[in-house]
């Protein structure tokens, strides 16, 4: 064994959950994704997913995927740049730019790839990014690549925000926050990041993974919610939330696509998303702006869960979004009641640290438009009998 297998070789977390009984990862799933899984041949209820809309599963969307694999084949053998444009890859993105309100649009072969692509790039080595801190893990490798000074302002704290802009001078300045946290649950204070912004001459990139098919007229996200879209420099969006699909995109006005189009590397140098993954994207948008009754039932049932888990006395944080945080706040036992829940037949995530600060550690809760009361009203239940076997809830 060399000296890095002997480095490596020293980390066994994994191996020591597994040996109490609470490793809670790579749980193998033999079912197609829906309100109900099997895993280990047993059904679960599954409210550990981002298909907030429910369209993984949507006949349209498998239709869709036949379609484009029969007319194109598997894959395209090749980036974007040289062989890999498809006639679908650019109806899809004039599709994304005009829905979320932009000029031009790319799609990337992930979420992650587009949002570490584009920051890695716009600015350059005299300019500023500055960031909300509990933005995605990929926001921040994208600025870990760039060149620019990073500044770090406290979560949602308007007034850490204009700190760190106070430092920028007249240098050009970028700052990037989700619309909806991914873990917490919360919502960005848009409003508030675009005075800041005009006041200071930033622009602002908005990551709307967690709120396309969530906020906004027909899911379009928070920056439309909040009518800033004119005013936002660049929307970002994923294809593995509720556009049931892989992949993800850049919005904003033509130069600045022109600009990333020839600069952002994950974009030049990969392989460009399958025609499956965008037929799927494409067919979830079309039922998405048909059928905006979906998005209504998704907060018919957000509400009802958060008022269930408010009376019930769980922590849940300032969520008011599909995505409910339960704070535990000790790793070990985040593992065990996820096992416990899976027991029930519940399937939710654990979310520990390092992904959080230990004392933050909490079980990840998130709402489908297809979801039944029936469903969570088992849920609410399971969860009360567990909290307070453990003491987080009288």
């Amino acid at each position: 064994m060399n000296l890095l297998q002997k480095k490596l070789a020293k980390y066994d977390l994994p191996q020591k959950a597994k040996a109490a009984g609470i490793y809670p990862y790579f749980r193998t799933i033999e079912s197609d994704q829906n309100t109900e899984v099997i895993i280990d041949g047993k059904k679960v209820l599954m409210f550990g997913s981002n298909a907030y809309l429910g369209l993984t599963n949507h006949p349209k969307v498998k239709e869709a995927i036949i379609e484009a694999v029969n007319k194109y084949g598997s894959g395209c053998a090749g980036s974007r740049f040289l062989n890999g444009t498809l006639d679908i890859h650019v109806k899809l993105e004039q599709r994304l730019a005009e829905f979320v309100g932009k000029e031009d649009a790319i799609t990337f072969p992930s979420g992650f790839q587009a949002n570490e692509g584009v920051l890695s790039c716009i600015t350059g080595r005299n300019d500023f990014i500055v960031w909300d801190e509990l933005d995605h893990a990929s926001i921040i490798e994208g600025i870990r690549l760039s060149f620019s000074t990073k500044l770090k302002y406290k979560h949602n704290d308007m007034e850490s925000l204009e700190k760190q802009l106070k430092k920028c001078g007249d240098k050009i300045k970028l700052i990037v926050t989700d619309g909806v946290f991914s873990m917490e649950g919360d919502v960005a204070y848009l409003p508030e990041i675009m005075r800041l912004a005009k006041k200071y001459n930033a622009s602002v990139m908005v990551d709307e993974a967690h709120s396309i098919g969530v906020f906004g007229k027909n899911g379009r996200g928070t920056c439309d919610h909040f009518g800033v879209t004119d005013d936002v420099h660049l929307i970002m969006g994923t294809f593995s939330k509720s556009l049931a699909s892989i992949g993800g995109f850049i919005a904003a006005d033509k130069e600045t696509i022109n600009y990333l189009r020839h600069h952002a590397r994950t974009y030049i140098f990969s392989a460009s998303c399958t025609p499956a993954s965008l037929a799927a994207a494409d067919a979830a948008l079309t039922i998405m702006l048909n059928e905006p009754e979906r998005i209504e039932r998704l907060w018919e049932l957000t509400h009802y869960a958060l008022e269930g888990f408010r009376q019930m006395g769980c922590e849940i944080g300032h969520t008011s979004t599909p995505i409910i945080p339960l704070f535990i706040r000790n790793n070990d036992l985040t593992f065990l009641i996820v096992r416990e829940l899976l027991d029930m037949g519940i399937f939710v995530n654990p979310v520990v640290s390092p992904g959080v600060a230990s004392e933050d550690t909490l079980i990840r809760f998130s709402i489908m438009a297809t979801h039944t009361k029936e469903q969570l009203d088992y849920v609410l239940d399971a969860i009360r009998k567990i909290f307070k076997q453990h003491n987080l809830i009288q």
